[in-house]
């Protein structure tokens, strides 16, 4: 089958109360720091604000959805997701009301983006999760959360969560749900994203092994009968710096990465980030449409302090480069599944 695509380019970043390394001084978020960070990228022109979740990282992280709660207060317009959650760490009961509440919070511009994890087992340990149930958790997960956003009386009798005859008051606000999109590049998770979920969510692949993945998606979605009724969408987390030179921004990629994920992370920078002036991430990201993705979130690297120059000088000099691939500005009417 054919996945519907979108034809229009959004373009978001993934950041709010997350401090980039290096960076001088104490980590103490402020709200009107939040706030003039949210307002920046709302009249820079981008799309969409996301957040990554863990529940233990080698730095400071916060919750995500009660971040994108604060944050939605801030913009009218904007797009807003989880890049992504961690939903086998958690009851997934608790979770569908936060995220149904947090649908409401966001006027229905919210988008549920779910994954595994298991780069940092410590974090399943505590959570008293076996790490190698994580897969089978997320998909029945997904289940729970499909059954109780119909507001209806509901049960469920699966391998690890049982209730029976439970009605979720309200519902989402958009019909049936916020849209769930999988993260994952094995082939298991590829087919999980065909079978169960209404998009796909990629980092650290290259465009042809998008390309490759959307095709595996396709054929699980034709096997399972699929029908996607608001669409397919395609994501990709591209980790990017913007510098006079690839090598400079290549430098900082590496420091930045590799104190995030504590392993050297300059071959995979080389591979996978988008470096350099502006142009040549626009580049990096027309490659990204061409293989099927039609929601890119930046991750902009380096130190902290320069995260609102660096957000700035991609809107300016990065952003007209698309504007063909994006189209026209859309109203948050348009941006709304609401019912």
């Amino acid at each position: 089958m054919e996945l519907p695509l979108d034809k229009r380019l959004s373009i978001g970043l993934q950041t709010i109360h997350r401090r980039t390394e290096p960076a001088n001084g104490p980590w103490l978020p402020r709200i009107d720091e939040m706030c003039a960070l949210v307002e920046l990228i709302d009249r820079s022109g981008y799309d969409s604000l996301w957040v990554g979740d863990h529940i233990s990282f080698p730095l400071h992280i916060f919750d995500p959805l009660l971040q994108l709660a604060q944050a939605a207060v801030v913009s009218r317009r904007l797009q807003f997701g989880t890049s992504v959650f961690l939903l086998p760490l958690r009851h997934p009961t608790p979770v569908a009301k936060q995220v149904s509440t947090l649908d409401h919070l966001t006027e229905g511009r919210f988008i549920f983006g779910v994954g595994v994890g298991g780069e940092f087992p410590k974090e399943y340990e505590a959570c008293g999760v076996p790490i190698t149930e994580r897969g089978a958790r997320l998909s029945e997960g997904i289940e729970v959360l499909r059954k109780l956003w119909r507001g209806a009386s509901v049960s469920h009798a699966g391998r690890f969560f049982r209730f029976d005859e439970v009605a979720m008051q309200p519902p989402p606000r958009q019909s049936g749900g916020p849209p769930i999109w999988c993260g994952g590049r094995s082939d298991a998770a590829l087919r999980r994203v065909g079978r169960l979920t209404d998009g796909w969510m990629s980092y650290v692949v290259t465009p042809e092994m998008y390309a490759q993945g959307l095709v595996k998606i396709a054929a699980a979605a034709a096997k399972a009968g699929r029908r996607f009724e608001r669409g397919f969408g395609t994501a990709h987390l591209l980790f990017a710096r913007i510098d006079e030179t690839y090598e400079k921004a290549l430098d900082v990629a590496t420091i930045t990465l590799s104190r995030r994920y504590a392993m050297d992370f300059r071959k995979p920078a080389q591979r996978y980030c988008a470096l350099g002036p502006p142009a040549g991430i626009a580049e990096t990201i027309q490659r990204f449409y061409a293989a099927g993705v039609r929601h890119v979130i930046l991750d902009l690297l380096g130190p902290y302090e320069e995260r609102d120059r660096q957000i700035e000088l991609f809107a300016a000099e990065g952003l007209p480069l698309l504007a063909d691939l994006r189209g026209p500005a859309r109203t948050p009417a348009d941006e709304s599944h609401a019912e």
